[in-house]
């Protein structure tokens, strides 16, 4: 997202949020910057937000697509200024964002799961610019301030097959998908020239990941089976299977054991299958031919299926061949390729806006880039969201003057590379998904994201930015494990007031059910929304 203040405005701000979606940080803070102080230019691939708790009550009909969902562009109050595009590259020291039109892209509405360009290099990103240019579909912007957060993209660790032939959850147009995909499967094991076999397969539905979301995703899909397709095709009732794969020894790791045991424990008693330390090697279009009987098949094994006609392989780590009618993959988050490939580039020093106590003619001789974690990838900023600059090799004349604005992001033994000198830039900010402050653990959540928005843009509209610091409340994480059940756990803001002596802050069942739909219907942002929810909630009863 790009908030761009305006030149009739005592400072212009950029915030560039998800490349490929306009994600909880961007949207929060693109709608609460004060529109008298700054005049905000949002863009994002997405002309709306997406309420990611809900995809999975869309994907399987309890809600319809539009209550998770709200446009970026607003009729009423506080709208910004929007373009659809993404950004595809920046220059620090000329203060520009290049960005390329996105209203055209055929993967709109859908998760993102890897590079769209193949960049490796300066000369690469060039290349591909200056063509784009030569199309006109290429601007530069300016701006005062720039917010990075453009979010992550769906972990996929490389799996073959998965990009091609899994289902993802972080966008409406996947949650479209996966319920297209199980009324065809469906429909396909109705017909009565489907054999006993292939039915089986096709209403074998497989989740891997066993965080919130896949086993959210697991919960409902459940709901929805015994609830309403047993009862539309009672011919097939008893033939579904649902499974969750997980390469940890446990699902929902972030919980309390005991609430992750209850969460099984609900799942078993449902009939859904939990299989740990389970490795996906690959999925395969079309479905493994187990049976020889009145089976057609090709050379390579595989049932012969038309277009378009669902059924996956699955091929796990020690175990023969799967079919599955369907694959949803919910394995974590990777680095966005714009961060991974665009920002890790070299730029120059931009010395007018960034702290720096060594030598500013040494830093001009150096190459920098963004400084990222070595194990997420994120962007790594300071605790007022100030993205950190770093390079690699350090100056011996600055080390001791640089000493307050740098950290050691490798250890000073022998043959590894130098302590990068760092500094902060006073002007270019990032949160979300794609953003780690240094020395913390913060996962990877809305909460967080919203928080560190909410923050951001409290402090700016007051100008007190530099005498604050951001701390993540943490208030705990929930997930829905079917049948009107739920498991809550109260983060350190909860447990560690008075709840925690009542015995609340870890909460199951029932109690914790009513909690996770009170909280996602607080949560929403607009007004039609919270009305459309509990109606769509009594509606499907």
């Amino acid at each position: 997202m790009i908030n761009h203040l305006g030149p009739l405005k005592p400072v212009r701000i950029w915030n560039n949020s998800t490349e490929n979606e306009m994600g909880w940080a961007g949207y929060n803070l693109g709608h609460t910057l004060n529109p008298r102080k700054f005049q905000t230019v949002i863009v994002s691939p997405r002309s709306h937000f997406v309420f990611t708790p809900l995809l999975a009550s869309t994907a399987t009909g309890t809600l319809e697509f539009r209550t998770a969902i709200e446009p970026v562009r607003r009729s009423r109050g506080n709208s910004p200024e929007f373009f659809q595009a993404r950004a595809v590259d920046v220059s620090f020291v000329d203060k520009t964002v290049t960005l390329d039109e996105a209203v055209t892209d055929p993967r709109q509405g859908l998760a993102p799961v890897g590079g769209r360009f193949g960049w490796k290099s300066r000369e690469d990103v060039d290349n591909h610019i200056a063509a784009r240019k030569e199309q006109r579909r290429v601007f530069d912007l300016q701006y005062d301030k720039l917010v990075i957060a453009v979010g992550a993209y769906s972990q996929t660790f490389n799996t073959p097959g998965v990009k091609e032939h899994a289902h993802f959850l972080k966008d409406v147009g996947d949650a479209r998908r996966i319920r297209r995909t199980i009324l065809t499967c469906y429909e396909t094991a109705a017909l009565p020239t489907t054999l006993e076999h292939v039915r089986r397969q096709l209403l074998n539905f497989v989740i891997t990941g066993g965080g919130p979301t896949g086993i959210e995703f697991a919960a409902e899909l459940h709901d929805l089976i015994r609830d309403d397709l047993n009862k539309l095709y009672p011919h097939l009732k008893g033939l579904a299977r649902i499974t969750v794969h997980d390469v940890a020894p446990t699902v929902l790791n972030m919980f309390d054991r005991k609430l992750s045991d209850y969460a099984v424990r609900t799942f078993k008693r449902e009939n859904i299958d939990v299989k740990t330390e389970s490795v996906v090697q690959a999925l395969e279009a079309g479905l493994p031919d187990d049976h020889t009987s009145n089976s057609a098949t090709s050379s390579n094994g595989k049932l012969h299926l038309e277009p378009h006609q669902p059924g996956v392989t699955l091929k796990l780590k020690g175990q023969p061949p799967q079919g599955a009618g369907m694959v949803v993959w919910s394995t974590g988050l990777m680095p966005n390729p714009f961060i991974a490939k665009s920002m890790s580039l070299a730029h120059s020093f931009p010395e007018r806006c960034t702290i720096f106590k060594g030598d500013p003619e040494v830093a001009r001789n150096l190459q920098w880039s963004i400084a990222t974690d070595s194990r997420t990838g994120s962007v790594l900023t300071n605790d007022r969201l100030r993205v950190i600059l770093e390079a690699k090799e350090a100056p011996e004349a600055s080390n001791d003057a640089a000493s307050s604005t740098s950290t050691s992001s490798s250890s000073t033994n022998p043959g590894q590379d130098p302590t990068p000198t760092r500094a902060y830039m006073t002007d270019v900010y990032a949160l979300g998904d794609c953003a780690q402050i240094t020395g913390t653990t913060y996962p990877a959540t809305a909460q967080v994201a919203n928080q560190k928005a909410t923050w951001l843009a409290r402090h700016l509209n007051h100008g007190d930015l530099p005498s604050s610091r951001f701390h993540f409340r943490d208030l705990g994480v929930m997930a829905y494990v079917g049948g009107w059940r739920a498991i809550f756990q109260g983060g350190p803001a909860i447990s560690g007031g008075r709840l925690a002596d009542t015995g609340l802050a870890n909460v199951s069942g029932r109690a914790a059910w009513i909690i996770w739909r009170t909280a996602y219907l607080v949560r929403s942002v607009s007004w039609r929304n919270k009305v459309l929810i509990p109606v769509y909630w009594v509606v499907n009863w």
